[in-house]
């Protein structure tokens, strides 16, 4: 993992939290594939002699043995599957999906399972194929047993399959098994925001501040603004997509600096004034962008 650059600090400043924070949420980015290395478990499978994807021979893989053994999964549990790729290049690929808009099932047979394009949305879905395949093709699996982490995060799964190619009566069988590693902690993203802020005389460009706390290694992206109501106008002015390297430990402090450019007419002055900020981070580890909502009153000093 490449080392993050420190975001430029200013003098430590006391900072509150939001007064009027909304909820943060994590969207997970629904149906959207991750991949995790396995540490046991082994992918075999067998074709009858002819059988045009194994050419007629039987493997037995397993993450000792391979370059790569990855176990696949969306987010909404609807899939499952693995890609193994072996020293000498051959690159193996499973896929077993449920009918659309529905969640595998642990101990029922799918039967009837189409390959893409073929397969229809009430039809459970199944590819298996190496450096030959066949696009078109029937067959059945069923997945015996999954355990599930966050965000879909497959940490366990025992599953078997059968597919025969289309034209063809040979098929293919094979067996999945594989258990994961622990999975990561689910990232978690706090912002605070600093109630107070200096302003330009000359320029009526305002700085303000917070800080960004985070249990593991990421990037927050925010979008900070400010408005002051005035007696005969409002001053309003924003800073867009500031990114925050964000580390583990201690809060990590950011400052911004900006006129009032969204109504240029209007000067920000010393004073009363409400900052707020909207920032989004991705979660490295898991399909999924947390968002999260601050404002807090702000008291703006002359310099």
């Amino acid at each position: 993992m490449r080392s993050l650059k420190p975001a430029r600090l200013s003098r430590p400043a006391a900072v509150l939290t939001a007064a009027l924070a909304l909820a943060v949420t994590a969207s997970p980015l629904t149906g959207t594939a991750q991949a995790h290395e396995a540490v046991i478990g082994s992918l075999v499978f067998a074709g009858d002699p002819g059988e045009y994807v194994s050419g007629g021979r039987s493997y037995a893989l397993s993450p000792e043995s391979t370059d790569m053994f990855d176990v696949t999964g969306p987010s909404d549990e609807s899939a499952a599957g693995a890609t193994v790729v072996t020293p000498d290049g051959e690159r193996w690929f499973l896929s077993m999906s449920a009918p659309y808009g529905r969640k595998l099932q642990p101990g029922v047979t799918y039967t009837g399972a189409r390959s893409w394009p073929e397969a229809r949305a009430e039809d459970p879905k199944l590819q298996f194929s190496g450096n030959r395949y066949c696009e078109s093709g029937t067959g059945s699996f069923t997945v015996s047993h999954v355990a599930y982490g966050p965000y879909g995060y497959i940490r366990e799964i025992d599953a078997s399959f059968e597919r025969t190619c289309a034209g063809s009566t040979l098929p293919i069988r094979g067996e999945l098994h594989a258990r994961m590693p622990e999975p990561p902690p689910v990232l978690t993203v706090d912002v605070g925001l600093n109630p107070t802020g200096t302003v330009d005389h000359r320029t009526g460009e305002i700085t303000v501040g917070g800080t960004v706390t985070c249990n593991k290694t990421a990037y927050v992206t925010l979008n900070v603004s400010a408005n002051q109501t005035q007696r005969k106008t409002t001053a309003t002015g924003s800073h867009e997509n500031l990114t925050v390297p964000c580390t583990p430990g201690a809060p990590v402090p950011w400052t911004t600096s900006f006129p009032s450019n969204i109504d240029p007419t209007a000067t920000f002055q010393p004073g009363p004034a409400v900052l707020n900020s909207f920032s989004t981070t991705d979660d490295r580890d898991y399909p999924a962008t947390l968002t999260h909502h601050d404002t807090t009153p702000l008291t703006l000093t002359r310099t």
